[in-house]
């Protein structure tokens, strides 16, 4: 029996389909399954809320949905470091000049189109507003469900705040979104938005948190996202995007 833990969300980037009529169907639940271990390719000022610390890989199927507010936790501190992606010749290369550093024992992959003509369909997963899904950096070997995921745009004409409106848009029934201006990057070096809402698990059935980063480059907007399976293992995982924020940098053309 597939118990819920096994069931569960473990981020928008393998189940986003669920929500959406292009992808339904036995095909792409499949294909959703195959792909939720490896990824597609192969695959704050003045706010706060309470979360319950933890893996959710630990809660009881049982045990009832906390609530959820989009506004985000007091800051973790950053995890330790692992590497670096971002730049030529790391698991991550990126189109736009960023590098960061990942959290130890987080995974970092490439994602690549799905070439296979029955599951071609899923690549409208790897676009979300009007950003492309580059990296993931998967966050199992760590011991949680979930990913941080990096987005790019090649539009030198936009802003962060404008990036992160149409990466939010187009997700799955977002609601109540919290944005602010933030510093990131060594000594805060780089002007950045940031964004923090709640979406609707298709497989749950329940709201969880999401949040978002962007900041612009010379090569268009990247935005930084960290997903989770619910709420509570999106708090568990923030060291490591705290590390990511901190770690930001924006290198030459």
């Amino acid at each position: 029996m597939t118990t819920r833990g096994e069931a569960r969300d473990t981020d928008r980037g393998t189940v986003r389909g669920a929500g959406r009529g292009a992808v339904r169907g036995t095909a792409a639940v499949a294909a959703a399954a195959l792909l939720a271990g490896c990824g597609l390719g192969t695959e704050p000022a003045g706010t706060k809320t309470e979360a319950a610390p933890g893996s959710a890989a630990t809660r009881s199927p049982a045990a009832p949905s906390p609530a959820v507010s989009p506004s985000p936790a007091a800051s973790a501190s950053p995890a330790a470091k692992g590497g670096t992606v971002g730049a030529a010749g790391s698991a991550c290369p990126l189109p736009v000049p960023v590098t960061f550093d990942t959290a130890a024992d987080w995974e970092p992959k490439k994602v690549k189109p799905i070439t296979d003509p029955d599951l071609e369909e899923l690549n409208e997963l790897l676009e979300q507003g009007t950003l492309t899904l580059g990296c993931e950096i998967d966050a199992k070997p760590a011991g949680y469900i979930g990913f941080l995921k990096v987005w790019t745009d090649d539009a030198k004409d936009t802003t962060p705040r404008a990036a992160l409106e149409s990466f939010v848009a187009g997700d799955d029934s977002p609601a109540k979104a919290v944005y602010r201006d933030v510093r990131v990057g060594k000594d805060g070096a780089l002007a950045a938005t940031e964004v923090t809402y709640l979406v609707t698990s298709a497989l749950l059935d329940e709201q969880k948190k999401a949040r978002a980063l962007a900041v612009m480059t010379p090569r268009g907007p990247l935005v930084l996202e960290l997903g989770g399976m619910d709420t509570e293992e999106h708090e568990a995982m923030l060291p490591a995007y705290e590390l990511a924020k901190a770690t930001l940098a924006v290198t030459a053309n």
